[in-house]
């Protein structure tokens, strides 16, 4: 069963998560806190992005070679230290040192994914990512909710301290808990190198989903940098508001995740699953902003969620597909790096949109994006359908 051999990287991945997830209500009013403006909550995003650009490839190339379970503890160490870093900086200086040398250690997304392609069959990898995305969203439910309630009796330190003391919980289960992987070795001299970057961005099999990927990246990390601060603009929320609201976010993910996603792509396909993702986000990304009440953004959050919960599964099933089996965690680290390219650009463009136009032209930035990933993936589509009507009868 694929769920019972996943499940001890999708427990560690929930863990993970889990501490993660304190952070995103969060930092933006803990930027604020020190007196910085809202652009400065850009630049710490991007900052965190240019971080994992580099090791994000570096990461899966080293994982292809050493294997993934030596590299997601070397990734999770470095995470504690960047954390408890966060709780104690006394001023905006070591919040971004302590942003870096998490931003260093976060190579483990691209390994935890070709950790788990690793060990399913083609056919089934929609699915298998399907359960991941599930344990990050459980993830996600519970640490903004056990990090609102830190932040609202205890202060900012407590809910980063959590955070690092579960990202201690992480490292002593991948240690005792994760079976070993053996790493690909013998012919050192044809393994995957940072400089694949540009090869895999040529090749007409993993390109087009890398840029894909991209555009989906472009929309969302223009997004998530606002998120806290759009939610203050247009409800009025504050930080323990807006982690409870992404606390419920969560929860319509797992949701949608485990009981949506692999019937979907099982009736239709990943393809079309991946273009329905983003059109549903589109309506997202353009709605959310003109919703003024705590019900009305719960409402059109699920069309973000529904979104997401197809998206993020397909578009992973999709790179792995195309991706030679050797060097899948290179190609991954590089769909990784392709992601900290729009965490680089975006936050900074997103916030100071929000801070001199407002809500609804950012939100419209998004849409954007996401309608390119959108119509990208049409193209393909019927790519995949006309050799089939062309066949003869």
């Amino acid at each position: 069963m694929i769920f019972t051999r996943l499940l001890p990287i999708l427990g560690i991945t929930f863990i993970d998560i889990l501490g993660f997830s304190i952070l995103i209500p969060i930092l933006p009013y803990y930027v604020k806190h020190f007196g910085s403006s809202t652009i400065v909550v850009g630049l710490l995003f991007a900052t965190f992005a240019l971080c994992q650009f580099v090791a994000g490839p570096l990461w899966g190339n080293v994982s292809d070679n050493i294997g993934r379970k030596k590299v997601l503890i070397i990734s999770q160490i470095g995470a504690t230290i960047g954390w408890a870093g966060l709780a104690f900086a006394p001023n905006m200086f070591w919040v971004f040192v302590a942003r870096i040398i998490e931003g260093i250690s976060g190579g483990n997304i691209s390994v935890t994914q070709a950790y788990v392609a690793d060990r399913v069959e083609p056919a089934q990898r929609a699915q298998a990512f399907a359960y991941v995305g599930a344990s990050f969203s459980a993830g996600i439910v519970l640490g903004p909710l056990m990090g609102g309630l830190l932040l609202a009796h205890f202060g900012y330190q407590m809910p980063f301290l959590l955070a690092a003391a579960l990202q201690v919980v992480t490292l002593f289960a991948t240690i005792y808990g994760l079976p070993e992987d053996v790493a690909q070795k013998g012919d050192t001299s044809s393994a995957a190198n940072f400089g694949d970057i540009t090869r895999y961005l040529g090749d007409p099999l993993i390109s087009p989903v890398l840029v894909q990927k991209l555009a989906y990246s472009l929309g969302l990390y223009a997004w998530f940098a606002v998120f806290a601060l759009l939610l203050n603009a247009v409800a009025g929320f504050g930080p323990v508001e807006t982690s409870w609201f992404f606390a419920a976010f969560g929860a319509m993910s797992v949701i949608l995740q485990l009981g949506v996603v692999g019937r979907v792509v099982e009736r239709i396909g990943v393809r079309a699953a991946s273009n329905i993702g983003f059109a549903s986000a589109c309506i997202y990304f353009v709605a959310a902003p003109f919703m003024h009440s705590w019900p009305a953004l719960l409402a059109v959050q699920v069309f973000f969620a529904f979104g997401l919960a197809l998206s993020n599964a397909t578009i992973a099933t999709l790179l792995t597909d195309a991706a030679p089996e050797r060097v899948r965690g290179t190609v991954l680290g590089v769909g990784s790096s392709l992601e900290a390219v729009a965490g680089i650009i975006m936050p900074t463009v997103s916030t100071a949109i929000l801070m001199y136009y407002g809500p609804a032209w950012t939100g419209a930035t998004s849409a954007v994006f996401l309608f390119v990933a959108l119509v990208l993936g049409v193209m393909a589509q019927r790519r995949q359908v006309a050799p089939k009507a062309e066949a003869p009868s």
